[in-house]
């Protein structure tokens, strides 16, 4: 079922939005995701929790990172038409 470019394009606008890249955790960050993309698995985590993965985007202050759990495991993939969630990875900040 995976991501179209439409789709890409609004999870781009909304990961470079304030509250998003700077939310340090807050649950409600995330809450436009939920509405705007019901079918998509969306996971927070902080950077450190998959830094051994490549992070599909970078963004200032969050990596994307999109999982395919297609098949019985669930991966992280490069191919947008195999997503069937993300993870949005909050990045420490710089002191």
């Amino acid at each position: 079922m995976g991501l179209g470019i439409d789709e890409l394009s609004a999870i781009e606008e909304l990961l470079g939005t304030e509250p998003v890249a700077s939310s340090g955790g807050d649950p409600q960050a995330l809450a436009g995701f939920r509405r705007r993309f019901p079918r998509l698995s969306v996971t927070q985590c902080d950077a450190s929790d998959v830094d051994i993965e490549t992070p599909f985007r970078v963004y200032p202050g969050v990596s994307l990172l999109l999982v395919d759990a297609s098949d019985h495991c669930a991966r992280f993939t490069s191919d947008p038409a195999r997503a069937t969630g993300i993870v949005v990875a909050r990045h420490k900040e710089r002191r």
